[in-house]
């Protein structure tokens, strides 16, 4: 039976059900925890008072450890509770949002990473690509700064290589197809969810990999610290065998000012490196998944991974003793523990003189490491984006020359992935060679627009090798570059007119590089910035210079004089999309048609609101 969107859908649906159950059981536990730790805790120290009342001796100090011990068993119970619970947290987020994206919820979909391509960028500022309610807002799963920049690029600044383009759809077929894979990815790549942030902070972890050693009087204090530590545990048995009176209170306190003179000046490095830790057990997490996930034979998925299996260089090797000490400091968990511990062995200084040293052998790993990651977590944003709209195809792409009479773009049932798919309306389209030029005319908001910026946004797909809103999608390698939100600029004191003639200047110049792939152009009612007899004197001209040109794509007008320079040249084509009035109401199939538009509608909407129309 093969899969459909809706029952993908119904799937992701009955999963966040399920979860919510187990996430709400693990909260009510979570909170009896945290009275049971109270209750220990307290019932400890009370327990150690009574004792020293009713019975002579140090027999107190022995039922305080003894509390103190299973205080710290439930303490370790809890933080196991805890990770479960957060796990489930993220679970539960990360299922929402894919019921988010399969809808197009946006208001249930983590806000995008804030990015700009500059207004001087070919397509990015037309397409809705970037910012809220965009392909990347859609797409981006990522949750590195590196992931995110390389799903960015990809999308903006694509690779006009078939080969690397059909290499990149062959992997993301492969990730498609592997949904426990993709889950168990994302989950482990999530940060914990308390976090305000999405994102890793990698350029934190670089800064301390690149930072000096702790200063010269560091190790010395330590090995001060460590041996006042001793002398306190001898001290505190010979007293509590009679043998000595009770010195050990004398050293403990020379050990405690040492301690608070000194650690002022260590605490930053202990806190960085506690913080920063923290992050490369979850990189652990993340890496060793990937290292140690059987790829089948001839994957190209495991290929990408290969780094990470090198055996003197894996994850798991290297970063297992940094996942020990981040174990052993999760002490900081606890503050009234921490001070505890902290009081008995120099614990703070001692883990950050351990994190130090492996510095150098992390800082010459993880950028090939991290290089991994950032590909194959891009590559799953595009599988996972696959894996939600199942009738979606990938494009074929067809390198110029190979074959002769291939179209230069040839599309059915094409629709634009952001519109919800209950109101979309697909259409077909071709352009058979280099040279043409499809003049798209029609009414007010019948649709031509939303047409440009559909071809548009799917091309994008294409080249970045993601799945294509399409059954059918080819395409020859081409520079995409449109011209269709055009702004002016009042503080560079440019009108509207003018940022249009700059930009389809930018257009003329890439269309005369003839050493490079031709350009698919997309313009959106030329030269609207002026008046009618001037915008048909140079909409003629400049369409006459397009036909001969290197590139091919469409103009869209509500000049129907324009439509007639198909008459002349076989080149230029002509298309429409159509409107009516139904029961006092405009109308609009949003279907495209071959030829010129036979219908106008600014009078019949200015009639319908009750402005007037007769001529004086």
């Amino acid at each position: 039976m093969p899969v459909t969107r809706q029952s993908r859908l119904n799937l992701h649906q009955r999963r966040l059900v399920k979860l919510e159950n187990i996430l709400n059981q693990l909260k009510s536990a979570d909170q009896r925890f945290f009275w049971l730790r109270l209750t220990t805790f307290f019932g400890g120290w009370a327990l150690a008072v009574l004792t020293a009342f009713l019975l002579p001796g140090t027999a107190w100090i022995f039922v305080l450890l003894v509390s103190m011990a299973l205080f710290v068993v439930v303490v370790l119970y809890h933080h196991k509770l805890d990770i479960k619970r957060r796990r489930f947290e993220q679970a539960v987020a990360w299922f929402s949002a894919q019921v988010a994206r399969m809808q197009l919820d946006w208001t249930k979909l983590p806000q995008p990473v804030e990015i700009s391509a500059g207004s001087e960028h070919a397509f990015a500022g037309d397409l809705n690509l970037l910012g809220t309610r965009s392909l990347l807002h859609l797409v981006d799963t990522c949750t590195t700064s590196g992931g995110h920049a390389r799903l960015r690029d990809w999308l903006l600044n694509p690779i006009l290589d078939a080969a690397v383009i059909r290499r990149r759809q062959a992997v993301i077929r492969e990730m498609a197809a592997l949904p426990g894979f993709r889950n168990r990815l994302m989950l482990a790549s999530l940060p914990d969810p308390k976090s305000t942030d999405r994102t890793w902070e990698v350029e934190k972890i670089t800064t301390w990999l690149n930072t000096g050693t702790p200063p010269a009087s560091f190790v010395p204090t330590l090995i001060g610290l460590g041996l006042l530590a001793v002398v306190n545990v001898i001290l505190f048995v010979l007293a509590t065998l009679q043998i000595l009176p009770a010195y050990w209170q004398f050293s403990l306190v020379i050990y405690a000012g040492l301690y608070l003179l000194r650690y002022a000046e260590f605490k930053s490095l202990f806190q960085e490196a506690y913080t920063l830790g923290k992050v490369l057990a979850q990189f652990r997490t993340v890496l060793e998944f990937l290292e140690s996930y059987p790829y089948s034979r001839g994957s190209q998925l495991g290929e990408i991974c290969v780094l990470l299996r090198v055996e003197e260089k894996r994850p798991s090797r290297i970063l297992r003793r940094v996942a020990w000490l981040i174990s052993a400091a999760s002490l900081q968990n606890n503050q009234i523990l921490t001070l505890l511990v902290n009081v008995l062995v120099p614990w703070d200084l001692f883990f950050t003189y351990l994190l130090n040293r492996y510095k150098e052998t992390i800082r010459g790993l993880l950028p090939g490491w991290l290089d991994t990651w950032y590909e194959v977590e891009a590559l799953n944003a595009l599988a996972n984006f696959a894996t939600l709209n199942p009738e979606y195809t990938y494009a074929e792409i067809v390198e110029p020359g190979l074959t002769s009479g291939e179209s230069v773009l040839a599309a059915q049932g094409l629709g634009h992935p952001l519109i919800p798919i209950q109101v979309r309306v697909c259409n077909d389209f071709n352009l058979a060679q280099k040279g043409e030029v499809a003049i798209i005319t029609g009414s007010n908001m019948s649709g031509k627009s939303t047409f440009l910026r559909t071809l548009g946004i799917n091309t994008v797909l294409a080249l970045a090798g993601a799945p294509v809103a399409a059954e059918v999608f080819r395409l020859q390698l081409l520079r995409l570059f449109t011209c269709i939100q055009v702004s002016d600029s009042l503080s560079d004191g440019f009108s509207y007119f003018y940022a249009e003639v700059h930009r389809l200047k930018q257009l003329l110049d890439a269309l005369q590089i003839n050493d490079q792939p031709g350009v698919l152009f997309l313009i959106d009612e030329i030269f609207r910035g002026t008046n009618n007899h001037e915008r048909r004197i140079g909409s003629q001209a400049y369409v006459r210079a397009l036909v001969e040109a290197n590139g091919a794509g469409l103009i869209s007008t509500h000049d129907l004089e324009l439509s007639k320079l198909a008459d002349e040249n076989p080149m230029i084509l002509n298309y429409n999309f159509r409107d009516d009035v139904v029961d006092g109401r405009m109308f609009f199939d949003y279907r495209l048609r071959p030829g010129p538009s036979p219908t106008t509608n600014a009078l019949k909407i200015m009639a319908l609101e009750g402005l007037p129309i007769n001529p004086a």
